[in-house]
């Protein structure tokens, strides 16, 4: 690794060992970065540079009328905030800094300012509870936080909870003490911290199957290859599209189509808070919208609503976050004429690796690796499968999986045999012979609904302290609109009755204790759980059951 810049290497530290690191692989041209390279400066600063000052970047509603910033005007604030973090707050470089807001222009403007002064984001969905933080903060040994007012409430339970969270600054606020009343006094420029291109520039949380958050560590040239693969190869944009879409800023797959991507191609994003699928309509005919992001189950929401919006600005339509049902793909495609550009990304290669052009895509098939990864379906032995055989999906590219101080890095990344360095995602896949890929399920016990990851024993652990459960089990089951819903078997103790009161009660229950996107849209009572003779929970009975 090159010298880094950081004063504070607790990530570095705390990386996976060196053996159980994924191989990369660097063979495109545009791939080829420098040893040191600040990823915020290549796509704020230098745009600025090279000509894009006065262009647009970023396009909202605030307070219901529109809004909109030039890729100067983002700079220098940009600008103010880091002098924020670096003079008021006395952040080092390494440094972590918790980010915690829905998408609007600031939550942008303080992941552009974290990572020009060197320090590392650790954004967070605005749906998090307290509780979920705390795991968060504590494992990323977060310092500082920079945070939406109007998500004070549970950040301030989690700042309880967290000895290592010192700092707390408000955002979207007019008060005193607010990040607007500090940063309005400092100069608008900035002495961007020269990081090495393999210095940790951002930490993002994924549940595992048991729950635990799992941080993935990224890098200054890890931000880049994203952009420098999936948009160049599958979207080809211009500076002249209009970027918009539902992912958070906070998922990988937000960060990159809804920020990153448009910048790095000087092009310009609409950042909206909260959107249901006739609200994004609506937007994308606002603002003239060319490329939208969003997950399966909106695109089928939006295919009988489309005939009610003004959509002849929109080219392309970009799906993840879970598997596109074909039937999905027909149907929207008949209502608006436009080919849905499918892809499989994960948090852990920081986003798509394999996608198609709208050329070249195929009935039921995610698409093939794109430009600059490689991709195949193994078996158990690590051997790649025939054509039309059902495996476990490997990756290899630019990016790869560094787990933050865990454990499970070693099941991520193959580390003996042929196939030493690749990236085992969890999905199982099978091939055709020329070479397209064709999703299957998950290999493990996550949930993917609606394009979110949920943990079923997260969920378990939320019901099993409501007072009337005696034990439950959580699986995913298939469902049209979201994918899979997570679904719940509870055995109750005695006393109480399983019906429609005790499930409204057992959902609302778990939105107030964890992430409401979590809560168990299916509820069964059973007298007891299907269990081996070693007391194991026998989770494919569950699916089965109802």
């Amino acid at each position: 690794m090159e010298p880094t810049a950081h004063v504070d290497t607790f990530v570095r530290d705390n990386l996976p060992p060196k053996n159980q690191w994924p191989k990369l692989a660097f063979e495109l041209p545009e791939l080829k970065y420098p040893k040191r390279m600040n990823c915020a400066v290549e796509l704020l600063d230098k745009m600025v540079a090279g000509g894009h000052g006065e262009r647009t970047v970023i396009r909202a509603l605030i307070d219901g009328k529109a809004y909109s910033c030039t890729y100067r005007t983002l700079l220098d604030r940009a600008n103010q905030i880091a002098r924020v973090l670096t003079e008021d707050l006395k952040l080092k470089p390494g440094n972590r800094v918790l980010l915690r807001a829905p998408n609007n222009p600031m939550m942008a403007a303080c992941w552009l300012a974290v990572t020009k002064a060197g320090l590392i984001a650790v954004p967070t969905m605005p749906l998090l509870r307290a509780a979920e933080l705390v795991q968060i903060i504590d494992k990323a040994k977060v310092g500082a936080a920079l945070c939406d007012l109007r998500l004070s409430e549970e950040m301030e339970l989690a700042r309880a909870g967290c000895r290592s969270l010192k700092q707390v600054l408000y955002f979207n606020d007019a008060g005193a003490g607010s990040l607007e009343q500090r940063l309005a006094a400092k100069p608008t420029t900035f002495a961007n911290v020269d990081t090495a291109a393999d210095d940790p520039c951002l930490i993002a949380f994924t549940s595992g199957t048991t729950g635990r958050p799992k941080g993935t560590v990224h890098f200054h040239r890890d931000v880049l290859a994203m952009c420098d693969c999936f948009p160049r190869s599958c979207l080809k944009p211009s500076r002249d599209d209009i970027f918009c879409g539902t992912p958070p800023l906070a998922f990988t797959f937000g960060l990159g189509g809804l920020l990153c991507f448009p910048m790095r191609f000087g092009a310009s994003t609409v950042l909206i808070e909260r959107l249901l699928p006739d609200t994004l309509l609506a937007t994308i005919a606002k603002f003239k919208a060319t490329i939208c992001f969003t997950a399966p189950t909106f695109y089928r929401q939006m295919a009988g609503l489309v005939r009610n919006h003004d959509l002849r600005s929109l080219k392309k339509c970009v799906s993840a976050g879970e598997a596109l049902p074909d039937a999905t793909r027909q149907m929207f495609k008949e209502a608006s004429g436009i080919e849905i550009i499918d892809g499989i990304g994960a948090t852990e290669m920081i986003h798509i690796f394999i996608s198609h052009t709208p050329e070249r895509v195929r009935r039921g098939a995610t698409g093939y690796a794109i430009p600059g990864y490689a991709a195949m379906v193994v078996d158990d032995a690590g051997k790649p499968c025939a054509p039309g055989v059902v495996g476990r999906l490997a990756v290899q590219g630019p990016t790869g999986c560094r787990y933050l101080a865990d454990p499970r890095q070693k099941d991520y990344v193959i580390i003996q045999g042929n196939l030493r360095g690749w990236n085992l995602t969890g999905d199982a896949y099978k091939t055709d012979a020329d070479g397209y890929f064709y999703y299957q399920a998950r290999t493990d016990d996550m949930i993917i609904s609606a394009g979110y990851n949920i943990a079923g024993p997260e969920v378990e652990a939320a019901l099993l302290q409501h007072p009337a459960v005696a034990e439950c089990g959580v699986v995913g089951v298939a469902d049209a609109e979201r994918g899979q819903i997570v679904k719940a078997v509870v055995v109750l103790k005695s006393g109480y009755t399983g019906n429609e009161p005790m499930v409204k009660e057992l959902q609302e229950f778990v939105k107030k204790t964890i992430a409401p996107y979590k809560y168990p849209r299916s509820v069964e009572f059973m007298a007891s759980l299907p269990r081996t003779e070693t007391g194991k929970l026998q989770r494919f009975k569950l699916r089965m059951t109802g």
